[in-house]
């Protein structure tokens, strides 16, 4: 793996997963959090450039409506998150995306807004998508409440009592957001247009300082609420149980074709993280701090799996075997790794291999990554992409080369029939009223002539079988000019030739394919925690969980 600025581990490369263990579903489907994690590089930046942080403006009410202002500000730039409180009925709540209100909505500003700025924000920001903001803005969301845990904590603080400290750590939050639009929607920001920011050059840098700055919001609130209704007796939450609140979310099928529109950007995280694994795994020893480190996540992960709960079956039998994997991998660190011999984390690692599940696998992963951070933080900066670089089909490779490259990263998807419903029972499509990705059962419902070419397997089945009596010879382009509906797919095989980790290697339209599998794994890169599927096309997160707010910077540790 080569990324300007990190000093390359050749002897890493030999003790790399592939791409055909590493790119299945099941797998995706049981990942964890890293140091990696989008969230963590966002953290570290912030304490290592000495950012500053201010509430320029509070204008909340007693009923905890108004405006409020987030600055945070750094070695070049500022950035500012705009928070609306509204009265939001209960009857108007609700979580789903056609819901037209909120408790709270947000609009990320790019410097220090002006009275001008909020005028026009507060004219558009709670409206959503029936709004629309400008390039000053880089992301909209809004966010609900978690009504009975939030009226607790008001009520709580309000008696200057501290709320049930069991109550805030199963919920784990005071709001969850429902959306956090950027890269242009609305009238935000183009990507482009910030991407060569060093602070927002990583992936969904400025999604991750919105949402951390609303979790300070939410906080703020309701101890505002509390003072409002307590007086002079009111407390403020104790600073454990305050650094226990993430903010939720809540997040369907909207997430999932991303990953598949964005091979490139796929493979660069998928790499980052494998590279980051062979780095650990080929260390000739284990250090006291690295040992204590390590011993340190699992007792973290054991605890963060105590306090996960799910009502879902798929997600029940996960976390059963989570909790008795972190169990085993404790178990067997304390009293039998046997740190002494060449290579003991690549001996750990073969050991999890036959004795865990694969969700104790990729926890195994997360632990073993995290006392690490001086050999595998900078490959944080490897984690962008591109992707205008490789949009050009190249029409002078000859079938011959195409061939090679099905054989090589298709083949799991060559054999599949595809005229069997199992293998074809799905398609992608756009909703009509909210312009969002959707599942749609293709021999049930109506819609399949708008499928999205998100089918990758079943077109590179496709392809394969129109090659079938073309010379190795030929270039590609007379194909092409043949069948132009394979101009995806060939872009896709081409793009997938220089990046190993591009493809998903499942049957994305398959009967028993679980979006929810797609959407963990992202999530995972992004740093959430407490997946919680409400189906197998929705659900509920945490972000942020355990880190420090932004007025507690100054103080927390360096290796966040």
């Amino acid at each position: 793996m080569s990324c300007a600025g990190l000093n390359p581990v050749p002897q890493a490369s030999a003790f790399r997963r592939g791409p055909d263990e590493v790119m299945r579903l099941a797998r995706m489907g049981c990942s964890h959090p890293t140091r990696l994690s989008f969230l963590r590089q966002f953290l570290r930046r912030i304490k290592a450039e000495n950012w500053q942080f201010d509430r320029p403006l509070w204008q909340i009410d007693a009923q905890g409506t108004g405006c409020a202002v987030y600055r945070l500000t750094g070695p070049v730039r500022s950035y500012s998150l705009v928070a609306f409180a509204h009265d939001l009925p209960a009857e108007a709540r609700s979580d789903r995306v056609i819901a037209t209100a909120w408790d709270a909505t947000f609009a990320l500003f790019d410097g220090t807004p002006t009275p001008e700025d909020i005028d026009r924000l507060a004219a558009n920001v709670p409206r959503q998508e029936a709004g629309r903001i400008s390039p000053r803005e880089l992301s909209l969301s809004r966010a609900n409440r978690s009504v009975r845990v939030f009226d607790h904590v008001v009520a709580r603080l309000a008696e200057g009592r501290q709320p049930d400290a069991a109550m805030l750590l199963e919920t784990g939050y005071l709001m969850r957001t429902t959306a956090v639009y950027g890269s242009g929607k609305f009238g935000a920001a183009d990507r482009a247009a910030i991407a060569g920011r060093p602070e927002l050059s990583a992936p969904f840098q400025a999604e991750m300082m919105s949402v951390w700055l609303t979790r300070a919001f939410t906080v703020d609130l309701v101890e505002h609420l509390a003072h409002m209704r307590g007086g002079d007796r009111a407390t403020r939450l104790a600073p454990e149980l305050r650094r226990g609140l993430g903010v939720g979310n809540s997040t369907g099928l909207g997430m999932a074709p991303f990953v598949i529109r964005h091979p490139v950007l796929l493979n660069n995280w998928m790499l980052a993280r494998e590279e980051a694994l062979a780095r650990v795994r080929s260390q000739p020893c284990v250090g006291r701090p690295e040992y204590d480190g390590f011993l340190n996540a699992l007792h973290l992960a054991q605890e963060n799996a105590r306090l996960w709960h799910s009502a879902h079956g798929v997600q029940l039998v996960k976390l059963a075997e989570l909790r008795d994997s972190l169990a085993q991998i404790m178990d067997h660190a304390l009293h039998a790794w046997d740190r002494q011999s060449a290579h003991p984390w690549d001996d750990l690692w073969h050991w999890g291999q036959d004795a865990l599940q694969l969700e104790g696998q990729e926890a195994l992963l997360a632990a073993m990554l995290e006392p690490h951070g001086a050999l595998i933080d900078g490959l944080g900066d490897c984690m962008d992409a591109d992707e205008d670089a490789f949009f050009a089909i190249d029409g002078a490779m000859t079938i011959g080369e195409l061939r090679a490259i099905l054989t090589s990263r298709y083949a799991w998807a060559l054999d599949v029939d595809f005229t069997a419903r199992h293998h074809s029972a799905r398609f992608w499509y756009v909703s009509e009223d909210k312009l969002e990705p959707r599942l749609g059962e293709r021999y049930h419902e109506p819609g399949a002539s708008r499928e999205l070419p998100l089918d990758v397997a079943r077109q590179a089945a496709g392809l394969w079988a129109a090659l079938s009596d073309e010379p190795d010879d030929l270039p590609v382009a007379h194909v092409l000019l043949a069948h132009p509906e394979f101009r995806p797919i060939l872009r896709r095989a081409q793009i997938a030739a220089r990046h190993p980790f591009a493809e998903i290697r499942d049957n994305l339209i398959a009967a028993d394919m679980l979006p929810i599998d797609i959407l963990r794994c992202k999530l995972a890169f992004f740093g959430a925690s407490r997946f919680d599927p409400r189906s197998d096309r929705w659900v509920r997160i945490s972000l942020f969980q355990g880190a420090p707010y932004p007025d507690e910077m100054a103080e927390a540790a360096h290796d966040l």
